[in-house]
């Protein structure tokens, strides 16, 4: 079976990096990146200073272009698809979440239709955690919806939910990988018959995850099965998903999982750079000041959004100020750099200052390559601020590797 893949949602292209290091042959064919409203395609362009652009079968560009307008029977024929659909409908930092009926959720439906125009042989997707749970008051109907339409297609899935510094990571980034499989497959044929009678040993031995990221699975298994129609999803729905299971066939078997707390992970001070520029330095005692009051525990009343005179009380926890160095660090959003409450704070080893991280130890964090965002076609230099944005979407290199490894493994016994 040829290693032929297709990237969507690419951003700066954490997939295919991640199965480039492989070094086992894999072949991007063609990609997908567009920022909606952007005047500049930055992350595009970005990916392109790296990886080149790609034709599709009409030997055109449409790489940089929304994917809701391209011709799915163009993309070049592919054996894997992958990509982190966008999150924000589903992200705890969004807290009007809207699952799949937000502007971004939306999008997996063009996943579906990639999936039913090229049929590749199998996908890998990445998501945040609450993709699972969402929506808040329908408790994993959107989830079982993308399980309904992989299962009305003719594949099967597996999923799992990740803390990258449980596998050598040296960030806490929380992301649920699904691994999809087209049921005639060598693979899906191998895996169907232990669905419905061991649903242990498929979820602890058989399966990709657990061979990527291997954890204890002892806990109680919960079974569920989709319906046949998907109007009853929407209607009456309700499952509690765990963070690890599989679905073959419309039959789901879910369990939590924890890690064997065996492999080392990184720390935050590992990937600070030395000899830093002033401009990352915070010296003003008011600035400093008010980032520490951001980080602090409190309770604060505020007005509602609906009604002139309402008021609630709004809490949260504390975040260490500065940021512990001899520990993974917390996960990285978009507003990075920025004098926020979620921004990494540090204080320098060599000079005891405090100071925001850099790009290059974003990207460190990530697991991507130094200077990784630095620059866009023709060397044009990219806006700091996208350098942080970039990552803070971004996931974590060095966990599709891990994946790759066992997915090539599996495709060494496919035709």
């Amino acid at each position: 079976m040829d290693k032929r893949m297709v990237e969507l949602f690419a951003g700066v292209g954490g997939f295919r990096l991640g199965f480039d290091r492989l070094k086992s042959g894999w072949d991007t064919v063609w990609f997908s990146q567009w920022e909606p409203g952007a005047k500049k395609q930055w992350a595009h362009d970005c990916y392109v200073s790296h990886f080149g652009d790609c034709k599709d079968l009409k030997g055109e560009y449409h790489t940089g272009e929304d994917i809701s307008t391209v011709d799915k029977n163009s993309i070049p024929d592919h054996t894997l698809l992958v990509g982190g659909f966008p999150c924000q409908d589903y992200s705890i930092m969004n807290r009007g979440r809207e699952g799949m009926v937000g502007k971004k959720g939306v999008l997996w439906w063009q996943i579906y239709a990639i999936l039913e125009a090229k049929k590749p042989a199998f996908c890998m997707f990445e998501n945040v955690g609450p993709l699972l749970s969402m929506p808040v008051n329908q408790k994993g109907r959107d989830f079982a919806t993308l399980l309904w339409c992989l299962n009305n297609l003719g594949y099967s899935a597996e999923w799992r939910l990740i803390n990258a510094a449980e596998y050598g990571g040296c960030q806490k980034r929380r992301r649920v990988f699904i691994f999809v499989w087209r049921n005639d497959t060598n693979y899906g044929g191998s895996v169907k018959p232990v669905a419905f009678t061991d649903a242990f040993g498929l979820l602890t031995q058989d399966c990709l995850m657990q061979k990527a990221f291997p954890g204890d699975l002892s806990g109680m298994i919960y079974t569920g099965e989709l319906p046949a129609d998907v109007n009853d999803l929407q209607d009456s729905f309700s499952f509690d998903f765990r963070s690890s299971g599989v679905m073959v066939d419309g039959l789901f078997h879910t369990v939590d999982v924890d890690s064997f707390g065996d492999i080392p992970c990184g720390t935050l001070g590992s990937v600070l750079e030395t000899g830093v520029a002033e401009e990352f330095f915070i010296d003003e005692p008011l600035k400093i000041d008010k980032l520490r009051y951001f980080k602090s525990a409190k309770t604060v009343e505020r007005k509602a959004k609906y009604g002139p005179n309402e008021t609630y009380l709004f809490s949260e926890g504390n975040i260490p100020f500065p940021d512990r160095l001899d520990a993974p660090s917390r996960t990285m959003i978009t507003s990075e750099g920025t004098f926020s409450r979620e921004s990494h704070i540090v204080l320098d080893p060599e000079n005891s200052r405090y100071r925001f991280i850099t790009p290059i130890e974003a990207e460190r964090l990530q697991g991507f390559d130094d200077d990784w965002t630095h620059y866009a076609v023709g060397g044009v230099e990219v806006p700091k601020r996208m350098r942080y944005f970039f990552m803070g979407n971004s996931l974590v290199v060095p966990m599709i590797t891990r994946m790759g490894k066992v997915l090539d493994e599996i495709i060494s016994h496919e035709a």
